[in-house]
């Protein structure tokens, strides 16, 4: 069986697989058809503020009178483009240092290790004060915040992965008779990556949408009068008993979306990688 067809087999013979497609692609199209829905996100009307779930707003309103399904559908569009970006500059990272780490060994490999080893002694709190003060709050900011703590831990499975691969006899022999090392690299150990990488990457969004969440909740995060999942917890805070709705929303669908990214996480580690899934 191939590779492609072990993870369509894998996907479609899961209940929780299927059902964690069909929400990430329900939020997905959802996020990206939001201007189709007749309300403005930002638009204020004090006549309507605070209401129940209605058939003219679905989701209720906000304590401005803003419409909560649009704005949670804007606010889906920022969380899951911030969630890709950060794992795409994160994976380039992870991928990029592990590899050269793994394949070069001797002093690159020590120097990189060190180097990653004070990285994760900082705790991440203090990075993301760092970086929230000195980059301007804004969506690629925080691509870049969050794309810089999370390209770690990706790079030493990479390590780890490219070790066991330098060592195999296909590339032994591409040494052998005179391939440089770059073409070593992208024949023969980045395609036997991809299983971590695939793996990796599908995680990755989970916790960069996550993380995107915390720090908008926080308020480090895409600035009122824009909308994120995040944002929108931090600003249902005081309307917690009059309005739990205000919560309720943005909150299921963070938990709904990162579940599903981990489920499917799960479902191609063991499709790719059986060895990792039985572990």
């Amino acid at each position: 069986m191939t590779r492609s067809r072990s993870v369509i087999r894998e996907l479609v013979s899961s209940n929780m697989g299927i059902a964690s497609m069909v929400i990430l692609s329900v939020l997905i199209v959802g996020s990206a058809l939001a201007f189709l829905s007749p309300h403005d996100p930002n638009h204020l009307d004090a006549a309507r503020r605070l209401q129940a779930p209605n058939a003219g707003h679905w989701f209720g309103t906000d304590d401005y009178g803003r419409d909560i399904f649009t704005r949670v559908l804007y606010g889906g569009r920022v969380s899951l483009l911030v969630g890709f970006a950060s794992m795409l500059l994160s994976m380039a990272i992870g991928v990029t240092v592990g590899v050269v780490s793994g394949y070069f060994g001797g002093w690159i490999d020590n120097l990189l290790m060190r180097a990653l080893e004070i990285i994760l002694s900082i705790p991440s709190f203090l990075v993301i004060l760092l970086l929230s003060v000195l980059l301007k709050p804004n969506l690629g900011s925080i691509v870049i915040i969050i794309g810089s703590l999370m390209w770690m831990h990706m790079s030493r499975i990479v390590r780890a992965e490219t070790l066991a691969l330098r060592e195999r006899e296909y590339v032994l022999y591409a040494r052998a008779s005179g391939q440089g090392s770059a073409g070593i690299i992208f024949r023969h150990i980045l395609p036997g990556l991809v299983p971590v990488i695939v793996v990796g990457a599908t995680n990755n969004v989970a916790s960069s949408i996550m993380m995107e969440s915390s720090l908008s909740f926080l308020g480090f995060g895409v600035q009122p009068p824009n909308a994120t999942w995040g944002s929108m917890l931090n600003g249902a805070q005081g309307t917690l008993t009059q309005a739990p709705y205000m919560a309720i929303f943005p909150g299921a669908l963070i938990l709904l979306t990162v579940l599903s990214f981990n489920i499917l996480g799960d479902l191609l580690r063991v499709a790719l990688e059986p060895k990792l899934g039985r572990r």
